[in-house]
């Protein structure tokens, strides 16, 4: 379908609402032609608000659209299976969320139907697609820390620090909810990219505030979903990295990638708690000498921001699953890194319940 307009489904309208839907109305090849809201009336609403042609409060009247050639599912971890399997089997191409579902098993249920039907499924890691993080990746790749002698990862945001935040799916762990889910499956998928494979890793993960109120009659409710999660990660080459990872976090700094090797020194951060990709900057320094800003390439810049800083990289990740679609080429990252990020979550919950260091086995 080269040169085709791509018709896009959206699946899930909170962070579809805010990032899919926009981000392919601005791609020059894709269209959104329908959206999906269980409630009939919030399905009709929204697309009429978005001016997308079908409002549908049924997949299977979704899927029967011929408009619709591909789906975006970003509904909650818990959905996620369900609606891209029935997206793929109806022969779509599928752009998921992260993380890609409750658990490995459930990932490799999507990944095998893919297969089966031969259609691209990308994953929405979009860090991978911000400048800031690719120079990051071009520093390393070059050489410039030499030998990694530890790697360390600071995310710390106050988004869910108020415990008057109305509770929602978010605070149930059986529906995916909480920080392991909505932060580490980006950094377990960045430090694999960056660094590579982990060999072993450990995990606590807490619950610093265990009740919410309901939005809608006020009462307290109990949340089991992890807010702050400590992991200790051995990597491939035997490199010790510390992450820390915190959405409860009044004045946390922000998220910082550090890296320390035996040639130098490279640090990635941002501390902007309002917008979790504007602001990024790279630092580095070889051995011994001091720390100073390094340029990133007019290559590497986004054409153009926006308001919201997670579109721009979204829009990036668009581009590059249309690309793959036209060329009937494989996708990274694709379903294969969902799982393997996933597979660290769930390694990361059995760490934390049981109390030891859990070992990685290779995909």
């Amino acid at each position: 379908m080269t040169g085709e307009t791509i018709g896009v489904a959206v699946i899930g309208t909170g962070f579809g609402q805010k990032i899919h839907i926009p981000g392919f109305q601005i791609h020059h090849r894709t269209g959104v032609v329908a959206v999906y809201h269980r409630d009939a009336e919030k399905a009709k609403a929204i697309a009429t608000q978005h001016q997308i042609p079908h409002g549908c409060s049924s997949i299977e009247e979704l899927l029967a659209l011929p408009e619709v050639d591909a789906v975006s599912v970003a509904t909650p971890p818990f959905l996620r299976k369900e609606m891209a399997i029935a997206a793929l089997q109806a022969g779509k191409h599928v752009l998921l969320e992260k993380p890609t579902a409750l658990t490995v098993e459930e990932a490799r249920e999507i990944e095998a139907v893919a297969q089966q039907q031969q259609k691209v499924v990308g994953l929405d890691f979009e860090f991978r697609f911000v400048p800031a993080w690719q120079q990051l990746k071009a520093k390393l790749t070059e050489g410039y820390v030499g030998t990694p002698r530890l790697i360390k990862v600071d995310w710390m945001v106050p988004g869910r620090a108020d415990p008057q935040r109305a509770w929602s799916w978010y605070a149930r762990k059986d529906q995916g909810g909480g920080a392991l889910g909505a932060f580490a499956s980006h950094t377990f998928d960045y430090l694999a990219w960056l660094f590579g494979p982990v060999q072993r890793l450990s995990a606590n993960l807490a619950t610093a505030i265990p009740q919410r109120p309901d939005p809608q009659t006020g009462e307290m409710k109990p949340v089991d979903a992890d807010d702050t999660c400590t992991l200790m990660l051995e990597m491939q080459d035997g490199t010790p990295c510390q992450v820390t990872i915190s959405s409860v976090t009044y004045g946390g700094r922000g998220h910082w990638v550090e890296v320390y090797g035996d040639r130098g020194t490279l640090i990635l951060g941002s501390d902007n708690l309002k917008d979790y990709v504007h602001g990024f900057k790279l630092w580095g320094a070889p051995a011994g000498e001091a720390l100073a800003e390094l340029p990133i390439p007019a290559t590497l810049e986004f054409p153009q921001t926006y308001d919201d800083g997670r579109l721009a990289p979204f829009v990036r990740v668009v581009d590059h699953w249309v690309n793959c679609i036209d060329q009937e080429r494989a996708i990274a990252p694709a379903i294969a890194e969902g799982i393997y990020s996933q597979l660290l979550m769930d390694l990361a919950h059995a760490s934390h319940e049981r109390g030891i260091w859990m070992s990685v086995k290779p995909l």
